[in-house]
């Protein structure tokens, strides 16, 4: 993605403070950021402030003569990508969803030829105020993008909806903004993570599988514009945004809850490391150490992705092949043998519980080699490979 600039709008709300943490990690992820604060903003933080975080000036007057030709509110948005407030209080977003302009920044939102995003930040009642919900609804009608608010406990010491969302979520919201809406109205399920089958009371079967791929690929489908559902073994990941999870532990529950969501399902990408073999006889209780070799009876498990690509009208089907050696043989051949329109191949000595990956997708067009990045940026090169075959199919 190329550079963006921001203009990020501070009003004057204690969550104020937040958005200092927003610019720095906007401009970590390479963004442009312009700063432009109300008069009551600067009771909570100082403009020094954002100008070092930012490495910009801000702007809070109307009036303020640094704009060549003394027009701030029109000069400060032209060539930006986005502009985005945070915190929004319940009086601004009133003025901008009645065509106020009184300051800087309500008047540059209302000269804005680039898209408003609102991070709302406000009481749980002010929130739940019917005038306040009538100026939201006129917002989103109006075409404004509303983030957030999230729930828990606010400021005045109450918990309910009404919060500022956490700088890393509103940064997650942000990307998937400027992201190409490749899949909208699709839904797609995934697997991902690990299965564990028990031998005793607290041992089992694994693997070294995170969960960060299918993680990376969840987040990335739901930035498309997908309807995403999470089938997930045993991670220490948080929930991707925007993604429904299903948290399962063996491959016989995961198979359960593929089977269960499938059915209206226009894209099936299974990416879990599903142990081969399950305990024939599991025991209730632990297993208590002794001199003696201890004897497993391992049966198979099923087959996921197989089971689904048997099915009479199956959905568009994403195999992962993880080998650690013969890449490609191997892979293709189990793309043949499951009969996958597109199979994603790596090794796994340069996959396992890195942050980064690299990957072959094999298709009936050949290969596509995704070279080393960070784990999401690959991620979104697979969508939008998936986007570009699931369109010609």
């Amino acid at each position: 993605m190329s550079q963006k600039r921001i203009v990020l709008g501070v009003t004057g709300g204690v969550a104020a403070y937040k958005s200092v943490e927003l610019v720095r990690l906007l401009t970590k992820a390479s963004y442009e950021v312009q700063v432009v604060m109300t008069e009551a903003a600067t009771k909570f933080v100082g403009p020094v402030t954002f100008q070092a975080v930012s490495g910009r000036p801000v702007f809070v007057d109307l009036w303020d003569g640094r704009a060549p030709n003394n027009m701030a509110h029109i000069d400060l948005t032209r060539g930006a990508h986005a502009i985005v407030v945070a915190p929004a209080t319940a009086d601004f977003m009133a003025k901008v969803a009645n065509g106020f302009a009184d300051d800087l920044l309500s008047t540059l939102v209302a000269a804005r030829d680039c898209p408003l995003l609102l991070a709302p930040a406000m009481n749980r009642q002010m929130w739940e105020n019917p005038p306040n919900q009538r100026n939201v609804a006129q917002l989103i009608s109006d075409g404004v993008h509303i983030l957030g608010p999230g729930e828990g406990e606010q400021a005045c010491g109450e918990i309910g909806l009404g919060r500022m969302l956490e700088p890393e979520v509103l940064l997650q919201h942000i990307d998937a903004f400027f992201q190409l809406k490749l899949l909208a109205g699709k839904r797609v399920l995934i697997t991902a993570g690990p299965t564990f089958e028990r031998i005793d009371a607290v041992r089992g079967i694994t693997n070294s599988s995170s969960g960060k791929m299918g993680y990376a690929i969840a987040r990335a489908a739901w930035e498309s514009g997908a309807d995403v559902v999470l089938v997930s073994g045993e991670t220490a990941l948080p929930e991707p945004l925007g993604c429904r999870r299903i948290d399962v532990v063996s491959a016989e529950e995961m198979l359960q809850a593929v089977n269960a969501e499938v059915e209206d399902t226009d894209i099936f990408i299974s990416v879990a490391a599903v142990s081969d073999y399950y305990v024939l006889n599991p025991s209730e209780q632990k297993i208590k150490k002794d001199a003696h070799i201890l004897t497993l009876e391992l049966g198979p498990n099923p087959d996921i992705l197989a089971n689904i690509t048997a099915r009479d009208h199956p959905p568009f089907c994403v195999g992962f092949a993880a080998e650690s050696e013969n890449l490609l043989e191997y892979a293709e051949a189990k793309r043949k043998r499951k009969k996958l329109p597109l199979l994603a191949a790596n090794l796994v000595q340069n996959a396992m519980g890195s942050d980064e990956n690299e990957i072959i997708l094999l298709d009936d067009d050949g290969e596509t080699r995704l070279t080393r990045a960070p784990k999401l940026d690959v991620a979104r090169r697979l969508i939008a490979h998936i986007a570009r075959l699931y369109q010609k199919r």
